[in-house]
């Protein structure tokens, strides 16, 4: 058997009650939630009960998807399951980082916070959306982002799905060019033009946050969505360069294959990222935990394989 990768899903996958089966069934998985509620109180019920409107706000959204990522983790780890090697798409970087023993979860959790703050405050100066374009080639979509000023290609999902951030009249007119071109766009489920230039703002005050933290080498290779390999330094400058850089995720995908990895394990809500590993490889091994069923199903499979 290969090596073995967790990846910890994004901001967009949040959905009313992710987390609950978790809480009650791992002792590690509660931890964390207990961990978050010691310092942003209430964080675990909106996890469990939040709306789609409380959860979309990124505020309540980053905080809530860090804590069920973790805790996904920390149940597959308390299961018996550990990875290789590490990556999170965007928010979901925070909590690999955490996760992989380079900052305290209490930290990690505080970071996430003011991440979120400085995130939501920045949407507000300049108000933009995000769209999934599908059915088109990287390098066509830069191309007509290019014919708009406010913009930008931010997101490398997969071969054949890239993600925009704009300026909310602009990004309608590019929809109308991507028809003309002959492919189809998404909305995304975020309150903001996150990872591009609108994001510049926050990620100043992120770093200035990230100076107060302490961040140790993690305990196995963790990849960064700004460079798609895995840390070796400058810890904070690429965390808060993050916030206003394109994610490269087939990319970092491709380089963990690269590595050694031939199985993917999604910890969080949902399976976007697991669809995307899919796509961007026919022969990797793709499982996710978000609730007890797919932990059980995910630590036999895996186990069975070792």
């Amino acid at each position: 058997m290969g090596k073995i990768a967790f990846i910890f899903s994004g901001q967009g996958a949040q959905y009313g009650g992710m987390g609950w089966e978790l809480y009650g069934a791992s002792s590690a998985a509660k931890a964390v939630f207990d961990t978050a509620d010691g310092i942003r109180p209430g964080t675990s019920g909106q996890c469990f009960e939040g709306t789609a409107e409380t959860l979309s706000q990124t505020e309540n959204t980053q905080p809530c998807l860090f804590c069920v990522d973790l805790a996904a983790a920390a149940a597959l780890r308390e299961a018996g399951v550990t990875p290789d090697m590490l990556a999170g798409f965007s928010l979901g970087e925070l909590a690999a980082l955490a996760f992989s023993g380079a900052v305290t979860y209490e930290d990690a959790f505080k970071l996430v916070c003011r991440r979120a703050y400085h995130m939501a405050g920045a949407s507000r100066e300049t108000p933009a959306a995000m769209a999934a374009v599908l059915k088109l080639d990287d390098d066509t979509v830069i191309a007509l982002t290019k014919e708009f000023e406010n913009v930008y290609a931010v997101n490398f999902n997969s071969p054949g799905q890239v993600v925009v951030s704009g300026e909310v009249g602009a990004l309608e007119a590019f929809k109308a060019r991507v028809k003309e071109k002959g492919g189809k766009t998404m909305p995304l489920k975020v309150s903001g033009g996150f990872h591009s230039p609108f994001m510049a703002s926050a990620s100043d005050r992120f770093a200035e946050e990230l100076e107060d933290f302490t961040i140790t080498p993690p305990s196995v290779p963790l990849y960064s969505n700004v460079t798609a390999r895995p840390y070796e330094d400058d810890f904070k400058g690429l965390l808060a360069l993050q916030i206003k850089s394109p994610v490269q995720w087939w990319r970092t995908v491709e380089n963990m294959i690269a590595a050694g990895a031939d199985t993917f394990v999604e910890v969080g809500p949902g399976k976007v990222l697991s669809g995307l590993v899919s796509r961007i490889s026919d022969k990797a091994r793709v499982f996710n935990v978000e609730d007890v069923s797919s932990l059980k199903n995910t630590v036999s499979e895996v186990q069975s394989h070792a």
